[in-house]
């Protein structure tokens, strides 16, 4: 063959990559972000993958572009890849990768910010819970060993995303570093400010290294710019409103110019447990929305479409009322996308406004998903949760020992400790982490609860008795300084009338990390009838049923009239539900059920109105306290 036709050969196979490479051009010059050679705005919506069940990722991005987006936004979760050392999982819904090829499919650009922290309302901030287990390591500081660990996350986020870099053709676009990094140095005023940027350009350099070539950005609020700002990455503002004070902090950080963009644009805002559910007006977030666009400011809805804190996902936050504000298992954030992926009057009053001011063309909304209604779920088996726990082989020390030296990351520990003795008094647990059930024999005696700073209640153990702590982990906190303070179960002493207990405390693990089995618990499970009520009523129990579907659909297990507890569907842990509201139904997505039988597992820890029954209804039930 001659040299020139292997030569033309060559070059019409190299073709495709070539033009998808040119393609998908994207830079930052003269102020303004160019996309293949044209001036282009972003106008992105946030949204998480592992929120979504993978089989709606498409749906939702579709959503997206029907309200006018042309970017997809997403953090990228540390923990749920490399949830034990050197163990990488992106599979299913953690399927990165898939999520970021769908929204190149879509037509959409895509931001990625891969932290290592992204906060999130997440469990930890997406740190890993190991991380507080390694000798030496100080998170989120210029610590060597931390640095170790950031480096292996970072290079192998880049095996897999890597190749979908606009630099290679792909939708990736640009990349975050670090995440609201300003408002840590703000908050840790004892760490000295050079070592904090001292970090910050390590996480930046670690990037580079791994092969992420695309524009950088840092993202804080505009007056915490000076300590979360790094050269070479473009400053944006979280939660900015005044224009006019937006330029003028970028302009100061990045030579006299823009672009300018809010990587943070609140329609919507983040939910805890006992508080009430915020709202944002529709008009007000429209009107803001406007201002943006007209005045060529970039945006970043967070979020657009919150979803869902499946498992034991949700973090924490803290105030001076409350030690700990667990989040909502819903992520719905009052978000234009609801947690099903509804369009709502919000997503309505934003497409209009962005249709005025985008000249591309708007898709029509996608349809919603099928809803159902399943009128009553029969629970036909119950199991007594402190009686098969206590048939495990304990862990056994001198004192209560933490989740982590337990090696268990989440879900629930029974502490127990025989006393030969009678003793009475005042039972105080200040390093409970973070809602205790007590038991004495196994009646209950009492609730303890971070959440509401009930540390300590009056207890009388009688001779020859045992005394059952049943902790449960409500998510690490995600957010302040305190996120270094994140050990999990009995962090300290427990002491009664003033007297620490030491002596042989048994610690029996309840993870959850499966549904129970309870074909696997003999003699510790029961026909769910008014005798095993009676006996189990006020324990922590483990319900099971099945139920049979012609049809599937979306739903919202309602769970209103429970106390405060997990669901598993299909093996699936769809998350937490809690009497104190606001939240009352827990999403099941239709992807999850199947036609002919379904499985469910409820553990309840409360039980004071024992149940034979649960329904799901069509609407869910976001905002009624109790």
């Amino acid at each position: 063959m001659h040299k020139k036709n292997i030569i033309w050969l060559l070059f019409v196979a190299f073709l495709p990559l070539f033009v998808m490479a040119q393609k998908n051009n994207f830079e930052i010059k003269d102020g303004a972000f160019y996309r293949n050679g044209k001036v282009t705005p972003i106008i992105s919506g946030e949204m998480h993958y592992p929120r979504i069940p993978h089989q709606y990722w498409r749906h939702r991005i579709q959503m997206m572009k029907a309200m006018g987006l042309n970017t997809v936004a997403t953090y990228v979760f540390w923990n749920i890849h490399e949830p034990e050392p050197g163990v990488w999982d992106f599979t299913g819904d953690k399927n990165l990768a898939e999520y970021i090829k769908i929204a190149g499919e879509e037509g959409m650009m895509v931001i990625l910010r891969p932290g290592p922290y992204v906060c999130a309302e997440w469990e930890f901030g997406g740190y890993p819970w190991w991380l507080q287990n390694i000798k030496g390591m100080e998170i989120r500081r210029d610590n060597a060993e931390f640095l170790k660990c950031t480096k292996a996350y970072i290079d192998r986020l880049y095996k897999e995303v890597g190749g979908l870099l606009c630099t290679k053709g792909g939708p990736i676009v640009m990349v975050q570093c670090e995440n609201e990094f300003g408002s840590y140095v703000s908050q840790r005023t004892d760490i000295p400010l050079e070592e904090h940027r001292a970090y910050n350009a390590k996480i930046k350099q670690q990037l580079a290294d791994a092969g992420f070539d695309v524009p950088l950005f840092t993202s804080d609020g505009s007056w915490l710019f000076e300590g979360g700002s790094t050269p070479g990455a473009l400053p944006t503002a979280n939660g900015e409103s005044d224009i006019a004070n937006l330029k003028k902090v970028v302009d100061q950080y990045h030579n006299g110019k823009g672009p300018y963009m809010v990587a943070e644009f609140y329609p919507g805002w983040l939910s805890h447990w006992a508080e009430p559910f915020p709202q944002l007006d529709a008009s007000k977030v429209a009107r803001q929305t406007e201002a943006y666009l007209k005045n060529d400011v970039s945006i970043n809805f967070y979020m657009v479409h919150g979803g869902t804190n499946f498992g034991f996902t949700s973090g924490a936050n803290y105030d001076k009322k409350r030690d700990i504000q667990p989040d909502l298992t819903s992520y719905d954030y009052d978000a234009p996308i609801s947690e099903a992926g509804w369009e709502t009057p919000k997503y309505d009053s934003v497409r209009n406004v962005i249709k005025k001011y985008v000249k591309y063309p708007i898709p029509a909304v996608p349809a919603k998903n099928p809803i159902i209604e399943i009128p009553s779920i029969k629970l036909n088996k119950v199991a007594d949760v402190i009686g098969f726990a206590e048939k495990m082989k304990p862990v056994s020390a001198d004192t209560p020992l933490t989740f982590e030296q337990l090696n268990q990351g989440y879900g629930y520990v029974l502490y127990t400790r025989h006393f030969n003795q009678p003793i009475s008094g005042i039972l105080e647990i200040p390093g409970l982490r973070d809602y205790a059930v007590v038991y004495v024999d196994g009646e209950k005696v009492g609730v303890l609860n971070r959440n509401a700073k009930i540390y300590s209640m009056e207890i009388e153990v009688p001779f020859n008795a045992t005394l059952q702590i049943l902790v449960e982990n409500m998510g690490r906190i995600n957010y302040g300084s305190e996120i270094v303070h994140n050990n999990k179960g009995i962090i300290s002493p427990v002491k009664i009338a003033g007297r620490e207990i030491t002596g042989e405390w048994d610690m029996y693990q309840l993870p959850m990390s499966e549904v129970p089995d309870l074909s696997k618990l003999t003699g510790d499970v029961y026909d769910n009838n008014e005798s095993a009520s009676e006996k189990l009523k006020d324990c922590p129990v483990i319900y099971s049923g099945t139920f049979t579907l012609d049809k599937i659909g979306d739903t919202f297990i309602d769970m209103e009239n429970w106390g405060k507890g997990i669901i598993f569907i299909n093996g699936i842990n769809i998350g937490r539900y809690w009497q104190v509201g606001p939240q009352q139904t827990l999403y099941i997505p239709g992807v999850w059920l199947k036609k002919g039988e379904n499985k469910i597992v409820v553990f309840e820890q409360l039980n004071e109105k024992p149940k034979t029954e649960v329904r799901t209804v069509k609407t869910p039930v976001l905002m009624k306290l109790n």
